[in-house]
């Protein structure tokens, strides 16, 4: 094992209906120690969209900050987005959750013309600019996708996001469970996990499958 192999890992808040998945989250996390190599969390210092009450699916009258909430899946070990550097990693991942699409980006609402939160884009695109491999789980492949140009990705098989891709001039290729597409020129290996109806033991193999796939290509 290579323990030199160090990740960026971008967190989009705590909670899969208005942050970061927290399963996605944690099992990327474990998968990236279990195959030796290291990460560090990052997540912008701004505010989420909106706060949702996870029991009742209803929006919830208060405001939180994406980095605050995300460092309850860090245990505060955490650093605000504007603090990345790529010249420090060797590889970029991005879990999912609809803090991907609402709070890294404006993807649930504005579809295919959605805007990306600043850092995050910069953040993808330093990565990519220095040929380095990104990895993302669940609906964050779209985020992307809007940020490169032509790029080929997967979030499973949900009609609506597909179109988007193809819309922001991707390629989208047709998955399930625990399977990888890797977009080997640019560098990019992405997998559904809760974009399908899935259990956490097909998240945990969907996580592994795509961290190794992003550690095979450093």
């Amino acid at each position: 094992m290579d323990t030199s192999k160090k990740i960026a890992v971008i967190l989009s808040g705590c909670g899969v209906y208005d942050g970061a998945e927290i399963h996605e989250s944690v099992l990327t996390m474990l998968a990236i120690a279990k195959h030796g190599a290291s990460y560090t969390l990052f997540a912008p210092d701004i505010n989420q969209h909106h706060v949702i009450n996870h029991i009742t699916g209803e929006e919830m009258k208060e405001n939180r900050n994406v980095l605050t909430e995300a460092a309850r899946i860090a245990r505060g070990a955490i650093q605000p987005l504007s603090d990345f550097n790529i010249n420090e990693f060797d590889a970029l991942m991005l879990p999912g959750g609809f803090g991907a699409a609402k709070n890294l980006s404006s993807l649930a609402f504005d579809g295919p013309d959605c805007d990306v939160e600043p850092l995050t884009a910069k953040a993808i695109q330093d990565t990519h600019k220095a040929e380095k491999p990104i990895g993302a789980l669940c609906i964050a492949p779209a985020v992307l996708a809007k940020v490169i140009n032509n790029i080929n990705v997967t979030i499973g098989q949900d009609k609506g996001t597909i179109e988007a891709i193809e819309k922001m001039g991707s390629k989208h290729t047709l998955s399930n469970h625990g399977e990888v597409t890797i977009d080997k020129e640019n560098k990019i290996a992405t997998t559904p996990c809760y974009m399908l109806d899935a259990n956490i033991l097909q998240i945990e193999e969907g996580a592994n499958n795509v961290v190794k796939a992003v550690l095979d290509m450093i």
